[in-house]
């Protein structure tokens, strides 16, 4: 039976610039609408910015910085559904922040985790035990996460903290609770972060439902996860090409010429599924027009900001934790890998990542400095660090990790149309509805193929559904 979604005739093709979760989910969905797609990547492997290699220094296979996502991810987890990865995914819905301890007194733990309560006050049985907070900060962040039960707030000029501030925090509650989650997850200061999307963080993470706030952890390197599309695209007709670098696009007699350093891709359409900074260096081999000047100064405005993975090989096990937030400290979490990632057990007995987001401070710092502090802050944690011998460690720095998700920024963040016919635009930081985020990124792989499907006169829709919420916020808060 032939696909609905394609013309009667020789199927469309087309070429996808750039390898990432963007480039993936636009491949894989037009791949499965009958479509022949031609998928670039300019590095030897997919995944982009969610990629695994072996680090030089150590010789260990490391991800260039651990990625997470929640249950209300469902553009990503969709797409897991379709590369047959979702056992690569191990989900959690159990929290654990550690306070720093000293010589005397053991760190001290707050498990935050559902109860039997209805949605929205399924966590608040675990807050109202929580001896990372006062009674005042407890009231202060309920006060706060009310204000997110009925929707969203605009996107405006206003940052978080001075919402937080105007909305009576305390700063025990701002260091402990709002700045640990928000900056983890949006990988930027809270006086630099929109007010609606960190309203999204808190109403999707603690509101919703227990399944919305579930954290899921890949089990397995994430070179390995995204690898498999290669084969997924492959199986259904697909071109994938490796170390391919696009120089330039051209209009053609029938459609756009993708030009590459020693091939040249004829396309009927064209998806660019590619960081902002590499976009505006692309499109600017495009013909001109008022909406193309306007897309290159918007892409002009947006920023970077930096996350930092320190890896450390450690010849006993300090913790049983999968991972824990870490709390008053540079280093925000804790991610034991041997446990997430059983495939790296080896001669070491241990091997823990820890995260800085938002890591400015980091950027110039030289590699020891960081791992010492990092040795010197983790032992506020787990004292028996001192009798523990460091093995190896590296020390990874991706100063361009994501975009800043500053205050007013959906004012220009474009759609996935573009100001040329027949070319999309994908990546996490267009329209997607979502922050910098590996759901950002699915969500605008797909709608960039639905524009794509809608441009050729055969709609297909490839989004699915929200996850829905529970208890009581499905009947009064929806």
């Amino acid at each position: 039976m032939p696909n609905p979604s394609v013309p009667p005739g020789q199927p469309r093709t087309v070429t996808v610039v750039g390898g990432g979760l963007a480039g993936i989910s636009a491949a894989c969905a037009l791949a499965d609408a009958g479509y022949r797609v031609q998928l670039l990547e300019r590095r030897p492997y997919l995944g982009g910015r969610a990629s695994s290699y072996e680090h030089p220094g150590t010789g260990e296979v490391i991800d260039n910085c651990q990625h997470v996502l929640i249950g209300r991810c469902t553009a990503l987890i969709d797409l897991y559904r379709r590369l047959d990865s979702q056992d690569a995914i191990r989900w959690y819905d159990r929290f654990t922040f550690l306070t720093p301890g000293s010589p005397t007194q053991p760190a001290e733990e707050t498990v935050i985790q559902p109860s039997f309560l209805p949605a929205p006050l399924h966590s608040s049985l675990a807050f109202l035990g929580a001896p990372a907070f006062s009674l005042p900060d407890k009231l202060a962040i309920a006060r706060g996460l009310s204000s997110f039960l009925r929707g969203l707030p605009p996107d405006t000029d206003e940052d978080f903290l001075h919402w937080l501030h105007r909305h009576g925090q305390t700063r025990r509650a701002i260091d402990r609770f709002w700045k640990p989650v928000l900056v983890s997850a949006l990988n930027e200061d809270l006086d630099r972060l929109s007010v609606h999307y960190a309203a999204k963080v808190f109403r999707e993470s603690f509101l919703l439902s227990p399944q919305a706030g579930r954290m899921g952890i890949p089990a397995i390197p994430l070179s390995e996860l995204y690898g498999r599309a290669m084969d997924y695209l492959r199986a259904r007709g697909s071109e994938v090409c490796l170390r391919t670098s696009v120089d330039a696009i051209r209009p053609s007699d029938n459609g756009w010429l993708v030009t590459a350093a020693d091939r040249s891709f004829p396309s009927d359409a064209v998806v660019l599924a590619l960081s902002f900074e590499a976009t505006a260096t692309l499109i600017s081999s495009l013909p001109h027009n008022a909406a193309a000047e306007e897309l290159s100064a918007h892409l002009a405005q947006f920023e970077h900001s930096p996350i930092t993975g320190i890896h450390l090989w450690l010849d006993r096990e300090i913790t049983t934790l999968d991972h824990a937030v870490l709390l008053d400290t540079t280093i925000q979490w804790l991610f034991n890998k041997s446990r997430l990632q059983p495939g790296h057990r080896g001669a070491e007995a241990s091997y823990l990542e820890l995260v800085v987001s938002a890591s400015k401070s980091l950027v110039s710092m030289q590699r020891q400095e960081i791992i010492d502090l990092a040795m010197r802050e983790l032992t506020l944690f787990f004292p028996a660090l001192t009798t523990v011998n460091l093995l190896k460690a590296a020390v990874v720095k991706e100063v361009r990790a994501t975009y800043s998700i500053r205050p007013g920024l959906d004012r220009i963040r474009p759609s996935s149309a573009s100001p040329w016919p027949e070319i999309f635009l994908a990546g996490d930081w267009t329209a997607t509805g979502w922050p910098a985020t590996m759901e950002g990124a699915a969500r605008s792989g797909y709608l960039a193929a639905e524009a794509l499907t809608r441009s050729f006169g055969a709609p297909a829709s490839f989004m699915v559904p929200e996850l829905p919420p529970s208890g009581l916020m499905g009947v009064f808060f929806s």
